[in-house]
């Protein structure tokens, strides 16, 4: 069921955000609510359809990234939606983002290959960023590239992170192309960037890091709970 739902995860974006999207509202009305809906099920559906660990990481995930869309939308306005306030279903969003690299990492298919997986995740993801720092003066994603890689030499290249940020790129894509957000075209006023930049990935990865401490702080204190010093 979890590798169903994973394999759903495009399909879902592409509906979910189409009815978000200026087309749709133009045409038609504005579908933020549905669209809510939509991703708050989607996200149940797939919280139940979890192990407990998942579950955690998910539920945790829903708050971590609301703080992180205060801290990169609002304080810093390296992007904006087509309404002013953060839609409700972006938590719930970036929770099945991670939760469908999660489960696509974990498949027996990628443990069997994880090697060659690894190989082609980095000269991929390599070339992507020199090619949209050169060809489209994407120095944003240039920087973050290597933050990226960076961040990936500390957790020993785990494959976790590149399937995850595969899941960003596709729903930064979508997102940008039916317009529900725009990033600004120089961050921090200065940083030339794209829209999306493909370097917005490490800050995916970058909140994994903090998700995963925080669950396990949150595992730590349960077991303390149940067995006491």
């Amino acid at each position: 069921m979890q590798l169903l739902l994973a394999f759903l995860f495009p399909f879902f974006t592409i509906v979910a955000l189409g009815i978000d999207s200026v087309l749709f509202a133009e045409r038609y009305f504005d579908g933020r609510q549905i669209t809510n809906v939509l991703s708050i099920a989607y996200f149940l559906i797939f919280f139940f359809a979890s192990d407990s660990y998942l579950r955690k990481l998910m539920f945790t995930m829903v708050f971590l990234s609301y703080l992180g869309e205060i801290i990169f939308c609002k304080l810093l306005g390296m992007y904006h939606y087509r309404n002013d306030a953060i839609p409700l279903y972006v938590p719930f969003g970036h929770a099945i983002v991670y939760a469908s690299g999660y489960v696509f990492a974990h498949t027996k298919w990628a443990f069997e290959n994880e090697r060659i997986l690894k190989k082609y995740f980095v000269i991929g993801f390599s070339l992507l960023f020199v090619l949209v720092g050169i060809l489209l003066n994407d120095v944003f994603s240039l920087i973050s590239g290597v933050l990226f890689f960076l961040l990936l030499k500390r957790k020993k290249w785990q494959n976790l992170y590149f399937f995850i940020a595969l899941c960003v790129v596709f729903i930064e894509l979508a997102g940008t192309y039916f317009q529900c957000w725009k990033w600004v075209p120089k961050i921090f006023g200065s940083v030339p960037t794209v829209n999306p930049p493909m370097g917005a990935v490490f800050y995916y990865s970058g909140g994994d890091v903090l998700l995963v401490k925080m669950v396990a702080l949150w595992k730590n204190k349960k077991l303390k709970q149940i067995i006491p010093s």
